[in-house]
């Protein structure tokens, strides 16, 4: 079967195009755990993520925003020195400082799926790439959504980081159209 260029480097990287990458998610804990992981990948392959990310799930509780809102200093420097995470200070106060963003975005909205998906009027946007190289970095969405996010209390959440999770969430449809996962998700 034919797949994105990317998710050959790797089993694991196979594995997460094939069942979870562009597949729209409405679950807040597991859009939560995306929002996360995204920003601790920033200046990093997904791969390194990828790997990394049972020592997350574990660590931070399953991603559960509710706990990880209420992380207090001595569970900070656990993360800090935990080496199955990405030990970047920013980035793991970020995730307790998103978390309480998240919860207060619940609040107003209801869910967080609920806010994020107007973004895209409730419905993936089906792009048609041919290469891996005309997948853009960002679009005006992701720029009018990482705005927001920011506004709201967000951390690593610029428009390309934002872009990476609208990918992961499903909000875009970017498999190349040769890519098997493309027509399976377009609905063809």
């Amino acid at each position: 079967m034919q797949k994105c260029r990317w998710a050959l480097a790797s089993a694991n990287e196979a594995h997460y195009h094939d069942t979870e990458w562009g597949v729209p998610l409405h679950d807040d804990r597991q859009l939560f755990e995306f929002l996360i992981l995204e920003g601790a990948q920033a200046g990093l392959s997904w791969r390194t993520i990828l790997n990394k990310r049972p020592a997350y799930r574990l660590a931070f509780d399953d991603f559960e925003p509710a706990i990880v809102a209420h992380y207090d200093p001595d569970k900070l420097q656990s993360l800090l020195e935990n080496p199955g995470l990405v030990r970047n200070k920013l980035k793991l106060q970020s995730a307790i400082i998103n978390a309480q963003a998240f919860l207060k975005v619940q609040q107003q909205f209801a869910s967080f799926d609920a806010y994020l998906w107007q973004f895209v009027e409730g419905k993936p946007i089906q792009n048609n790439y041919l290469t891996h190289e005309q997948i853009p970095a960002f679009t005006p969405i992701s720029e009018q959504l990482s705005r927001d996010l920011q506004q709201r209390g967000f951390k690593f959440v610029g428009k390309t980081i934002v872009y990476a999770y609208m990918q992961a969430v499903g909000m875009v449809n970017d498999h190349t159209v040769d890519c098997f996962r493309y027509r399976q998700l377009a609905g063809e």
